[in-house]
């Protein structure tokens, strides 16, 4: 018996011993660390800016139309044709015109020969007074009407106002139009100014004076900046862009290297008062012309990607509007590595 109770505490410990002697500890993976360089945000007082953009016109750009409606005969300019004062420029269909200048005449007469009519009748004591006037008011009457209709027969074509150039024409041969209709834009030729008209949003449109001093940047300037001023806000928005409507005179003397049309970028300095912050350009991820996005951190070891709204950009930074409240650190080395988890250590 005691045999037995041996063998079987031999085999348990048998068993016991060939079983894993201690549990494993799992592995734990470790975090990338990735090495990245910082810069402080620190918050400045300046004029809060617009950004815009639009195209160049001038201020001697005039709309030329017919007096009276009729069928377009005949343009003789196309778009960018160089024009002198008094040149024909464009005729009606005068048929139609004609005929309502011979019915006046025709009224004229008529309403000459129920004057003296009357006027005999009046001396002979068959007419009264009252006859009389009415009489002589419906000649009156049908003699301006004459000069009107000969106005607009005179109108009947258009002409140069001054030398220039031919801008748009907005109308073809054939086609009818109403009295008032466009029918070409152009402008003077030699001294003009140049204007930049740029669409804003009401929020832009708000906090903008005329007076504003502002910067213009184009491609045809190749990369000369030059100046300009607010002269005019539009009262109302454009139905068709949904934008208001900004001119900005450029003040700094140009030689003939524009052309209406041009497009062109601005940067409004308004007087407005808005906190902002400037940081390296290199620091920007996804920029567009107003936003993009950076990584920052509080306490250097964590990071948080957020959008900011973009003001002025410089030679190698940008201002920033908005965003920015409350981190005191912008990731402005090692950006391209990182994601809203990694975490980092500063260089």
């Amino acid at each position: 018996m005691k045999n037995i109770h041996f063998l079987a505490l031999a085999t348990t410990l048998i068993i016991v011993s060939c079983g894993p002697s201690k549990k494993e500890k799992s592995e734990i993976p470790t975090m990338e660390v990735i090495p990245v360089k910082v810069e402080s945000l620190i918050q400045k007082s300046s004029n809060e800016v617009v950004n815009a953009s639009g195209q160049f016109t001038t201020d001697d750009e005039t709309y030329l139309s017919f007096m009276s409606s009729g069928i377009v005969k005949e343009i003789f300019v196309n778009e960018g044709d160089q024009i002198h004062k008094g040149q024909l420029l464009a005729t009606l269909d005068i048929t139609y015109i004609k005929s309502q200048v011979s019915q006046a005449k025709i009224a004229l007469d008529k309403a000459k020969r129920d004057l003296e009519r009357v006027e005999r009748l009046q001396k002979d004591g068959f007419a009264t007074l009252e006859q009389l006037q009415n009489a002589q008011s419906g000649y009156d009457i049908a003699e301006q009407q004459v000069k009107s209709a000969e106005f607009n027969l005179s109108y009947s074509n258009i002409k140069a106002l001054s030398n220039g150039r031919i801008l748009k024409k907005m109308v073809n041969q054939g086609q009818l139009v109403n009295s008032g209709t466009p029918i070409l834009l152009t402008n003077g030729a030699g001294s003009k100014n140049w204007r930049l008209k740029v669409g804003v949003s009401d929020e832009q449109w708000s906090v903008i004076e005329v007076g504003n001093r502002a910067k213009i940047e184009s491609e045809l300037l190749k990369n000369k900046t030059i100046q300009g001023k607010v002269i005019r806000k539009s009262e109302s928005i454009d139905p068709v862009s949904g934008t208001f409507t900004v001119e900005i005179e450029v003040i700094t003397p140009l030689k003939s290297i524009l052309a209406s049309g041009v497009f062109a970028k601005a940067t409004i300095y308004t007087s407005s008062e808005a906190k902002n912050w400037t940081i390296p350009y290199a620091a920007l991820l996804d920029g567009n012309a107003n936003e993009g996005y950076v990584f920052v951190t509080n306490d250097k070891q964590h990071v948080q990607k957020v959008e900011v709204k973009l003001g002025e950009l410089h030679q190698n930074r940008v201002d920033i509007m908005s965003g920015l409240s409350g981190f005191k650190f912008v990731i402005v080395a090692g950006s391209a590595y990182l994601n809203e988890n990694a975490t980092i250590s500063v260089e």
